[in-house]
């Protein structure tokens, strides 16, 4: 029996919201579907893990292209994301080619039981829901399950091929699209990572006057005189003695590459320094540079009591170590447990981290999806200034432990010692001053910063929406204070009981496969919870995907963390190297406790929604 029969029918729920976005202005309906297979993608743009999805995807959707139409359902976390305009800049962005539904109520999400971001649902050409999946590296089952519903449908006759309803909108023209990260190279010129044209771009100082462009302007990954990237982020200089050794200037994170890249600045030439141009997803981190995957590369920086170029590895929520001279990539903290724990640096809990700066002694980070602002210091100890979790944000200022940020991705280290923001899903500058302990904002009304960087004692800031560099900040006016409000993620929370819990991550390897326990065991799930006190049993890491928690009395809520991932191989003993894969899901379960509630939690990884 194929994985597409394994359940009964369920009708698939209408799709429900604000409003289209590549469609030309229709609406559309789950009838306007019928005949074809529809893909339901759910994706908010904060999101990395939807990013990497959106770009499994795209190989997928072009090999199907006449009978599959995949959806993207918009449920924001933050509340930026909400923004009509927003969603449409982030559509534009991150080149996605398909229609895509605004469901800002979470109106769909709920209808389709959704439970973490992303989720993939197939709807066959009869309107029913036949598969359902949470998490990235579901590409290989999909294509198995479209390939089975062609065949049979299109023996039924209930398969219409022919042109879907994504409708392209009219490219824009800007010198600048999308600019992410910009540094002030040692000529005095501003070297930008021009990220939706996929190369960087070197201004005079004004920030505004082209001198050259490095890179060929589409998706690629070629080295030499003429290279490419994809969606590059990041840029860091290395100190002049190292350059000298290693015969490039710069360090590049080229985010959709999983690549680092090395720019001569003289010539434009790249290399290729770090990376196998694969997504990590388990296995070695540490290693000659050349033969380690990496996972969205977001920010660089070189931290000198590392002695090398500090990684925002933003896709498995840890900071990596690359040594130039060394040619090797190490784990520098995290354990790619999303979250917000401090502690010694292999403990630590990050969250997207997707800005960094080097200031003396310390390494400052920023990490999106807590709101927060953070440092390491050179004993490898990592130290929070601002930030509360993944599901608490706003504008706020004041002390540190009151204030608030919202999706922040850029950090900026000043001379007084104190710390430039880019407060991004705020639109704002904001400033952390150690010395007092408080949060102000310096600017507001920015289209999403995303980066900052100080010329001759002014700083200019990359407007990342606004497709340029902007000086908003006058010179000598003083920092206002926000008393902003305070914002929870809607995303309405699952209830349970205190006492006994059994969380059970459901995963059903794809027809043909079977887990792969020739080394051991295939599955691996880690739990903990914020706050710690939330569970009193169970937390840690185990093989089973079942565990039995306790849940404490007294305590009303909180978020439990859950990353689970499991190893599947093509099931043929014929074959002697089978096709393996490793699927891999984070949660962060938001959970109201009440005594006499719910004893089991389900969360689907990968296979069919039982129910």
């Amino acid at each position: 029996m194929t994985s597409v029969q394994r359940r009964a029918r369920v009708r698939a729920p209408e799709l429900v919201g604000r409003g289209w976005l590549n469609t030309g202005g229709e609406q559309v309906r789950l009838a306007d579907l019928r005949g074809k297979i529809a893909l339901l993608d759910f994706w908010t743009f904060c999101c990395i893990n939807c990013l990497h999805v959106l770009d499994e995807l795209r190989p997928l959707e072009a090999e199907f292209s006449d009978v599959l139409v995949t959806v993207g359902v918009h449920s924001p976390k933050f509340v930026h994301e909400a923004d009509p305009a927003a969603l449409a800049a982030a559509v534009e962005r991150y080149e996605v080619h398909h229609p895509v539904l605004d469901d800002p109520e979470l109106t769909t999400w709920q209808a389709y039981a959704v439970k973490a971001w992303p989720t993939l649902v197939l709807v066959d050409p009869e309107g029913y829901v036949v598969h359902v999946a949470a998490g990235e590296g579901h590409v290989d089952a999909l294509r198995q399950i479209v390939s089975e519903l062609v065949a049979e449908h299109g023996a039924k006759g209930t398969l219409h091929r022919g042109d879907g309803p994504f409708v392209p909108p009219p490219p824009p023209e800007t010198e600048l699209r999308f600019p992410a990260k910009a540094v002030l190279t040692p000529g005095g010129t501003l070297l930008v990572s021009d990220s939706a044209h996929h190369g960087l771009v070197e201004l005079a100082a004004d920030g505004e006057t082209v001198l050259r462009r490095i890179g060929t302007g589409e998706r690629g990954r070629a080295d030499g005189e003429r290279p490419s990237f994809s969606e590059p982020a990041g840029i860091a200089l290395l100190p002049a003695e190292v350059a000298e050794r290693v015969g490039y200037h710069a360090v590049v994170a080229d985010t959709v590459n999983h690549l680092l890249r090395g720019v001569d600045l003289d010539t434009g030439e790249v290399t290729t320094v770090a990376g196998t141009g694969e997504q990590w997803r388990g296995g070695d981190t540490d290693g000659p540079a050349g033969e380690i995957d990496l996972t969205s590369p977001w920010d660089v920086a070189w931290w000198e009591p590392a002695n090398g170029v500090a990684v925002a590895m933003a896709g498995n929520h840890t900071l990596g170590l690359f040594d130039p001279v060394a040619g090797t990539v190490v784990r520098l903290a995290g354990t790619t447990v999303e979250g917000l724990n401090d502690g010694p640096a292999q403990e630590a809990f990050f969250a997207q981290t997707s800005g960094l700066a080097a200031d003396g002694d310390r390494l400052w980070l920023v990490d999106s999806e807590t709101s927060a602002l953070r440092w390491l210091d050179a004993d490898r100890v990592v130290h929070t200034a601002v930030g509360r979790g993944l599901f608490h944000f706003g504008h706020r200022d004041g002390l540190a432990d009151d204030a608030l940020l919202q999706h922040p991705l850029g950090v900026t280290a000043l001379p007084d010692g104190s710390v430039a923001i880019a407060d991004t899903y705020n639109g704002a500058l904001r400033r952390y001053d150690p010395a007092t302990d408080e949060v102000s904002t310096l600017a507001s009304g920015i289209a999403e910063p995303s980066d900052a960087v100080l010329v001759d004692g002014e700083l200019v800031v990359v407007a990342s929406a606004a497709h340029r560099l902007e000086r908003p900040v006058a010179p000598g006016v003083a920092a206002t204070l926000v008393a902003g409000d305070a914002h929870e993620v809607k995303r309405p929370p699952s209830d349970i009981g205190t006492g006994e819990l059994e969380l059970s991550v459901i995963f059903t390897p794809p027809a043909g496969t079977k887990l792969d326990e020739r080394y051991g065991p295939s599955t691996r799930l880690e739990i903990t919870s914020s706050p710690p006190e939330l569970l009193v049993g169970g937390a840690g890491v185990g093989t089973d995907l079942t565990r039995v928690l306790r849940v404490a009395e007294g305590v009303t809520g909180g978020v439990l963390h859950v990353v689970a991932q499991a190893a599947s191989c093509t099931d043929d003993p014929s074959v002697e190297h089978p096709v393996c894969r490793l699927t891999r899901q984070d949660w962060g379960v938001p959970v109201r406790v009440a005594a006499g509630g719910p004893n089991r939690l389900p969360l689907l990884m990968g296979g069919m929604d039982e129910g």
